[in-house]
């Protein structure tokens, strides 16, 4: 995100979409081949890929990009990896993957710590204050809202791939899928964009190739293959690593800063996706506890009693 965010001045967020996908969809595919790896030869399985790539390619990548041009890298990055809030809900209704009580205190902390970030201070001074008025055609041009839709393409994404799996290898399906997304994002760019290279120097281009090999090829690639045959909800939280990294590394390149609130969304959201990635572990750790208690209070009682009936049975004098 840091390394995208560094040539956007000298770009348009169509072409930058665009150059993020097909060079890293080729790779993968190059590999598929080396590796011989079966490719789709049924009309359902180029089906769901192509929805796979409308949607996780498409969708994410033109929604992520426009998001940029309007906002923080680390700022973005945490927007972006909301998603397991939403693949947690989704992956409840779909595969009754258990979401758990720690889960849901976890989905709530996400809700409210998103609103902290994404919702402009302006706002939440008139739901304080009903005498202030607000324009909610504002709510719209802000480009953390741009990053929330990315989130919820890349979390209908990572739920399709179980069924997009079940047609075709899922590093077969993540290359083509790449390819086929950054299609209508290049015709997008063709038609209305302009200058979307010429500008961009040595450095912008490096990073560019940064972005892709391993932000796009390498990442897509292990994550939906790790995502075809593990926990959705749980692989998907392991994301809240990259925000982190992003806001590091945004301030230290970027001199990117957060405002109090959006600071304190930051914090709340992280917290949030770490509850539902260890939500698990966080349960079987009570339940430890409790566990660990309840014996001693069993054997208090049996001590109890045992000492009532030796009271009982004890000669009167």
């Amino acid at each position: 995100m840091v390394a995208m965010k560094g040539a956007v001045p000298h770009t348009t967020p169509y072409f930058l979409a665009g150059f993020r996908l097909l060079p890293a969809g080729m790779l993968i595919l190059l590999a598929t081949f080396y590796w011989k790896l079966p490719q789709p030869n049924t009309w359902k399985a180029w089906g769901w890929i192509t929805i796979f790539g409308l949607v996780d390619g498409t969708l994410f990548q033109g929604f992520l990009t426009n998001g940029l041009m309007r906002t923080k890298a680390g700022l973005g990055s945490v927007m972006i990896d909301s998603q397991p809030l939403a693949v947690a809900l989704l992956s409840a209704w779909l595969f009754k993957e258990s979401i758990g009580l720690w889960g849901g205190i976890g989905l709530l902390l996400g809700i409210l710590g998103i609103s902290c970030i994404g919702i402009p201070e302006e706002l939440w001074l008139t739901l304080l204050d009903p005498d202030q008025s607000w324009e909610w055609a504002k709510l719209f041009v802000h480009g953390e809202w741009l990053m929330l839709l990315a989130a919820l393409s890349m979390a209908v994404g990572t739920i399709m791939i179980r069924y997009v799996t079940a047609e075709a290898d899922p590093v077969v399906a993540t290359g083509w899928h790449m390819i086929i997304g950054s299609l209508p994002l290049f015709v997008i760019s063709a038609t209305t964009e302009s200058n979307s290279w010429q500008q961009l120097t040595l450095l912008d281009w490096s990073a560019l190739t940064y972005a892709t090999v391993f932000g796009s090829a390498l990442a897509y690639g292990l994550f939906f293959y790790f995502a075809s045959t593990g926990n959705l909800t749980s692989l998907s939280a392991l994301t809240f690593l990259t925000p982190i990294f992003a806001l590091i590394f945004g301030g230290l390149f970027l001199n990117e800063t957060l405002t109090p609130l959006q600071f304190g969304g930051v914090a709340v959201t992280l917290v949030s996706i770490l509850a539902i990635n260890q939500r698990e572990a966080i349960d079987r750790l009570f339940t430890n506890s409790v566990e660990e208690e309840t014996p001693s209070a069993v054997l208090t009682s049996e001590a109890i009693v045992e000492a009532t009936n030796k009271v009982l049975k004890s000669p009167k004098t």
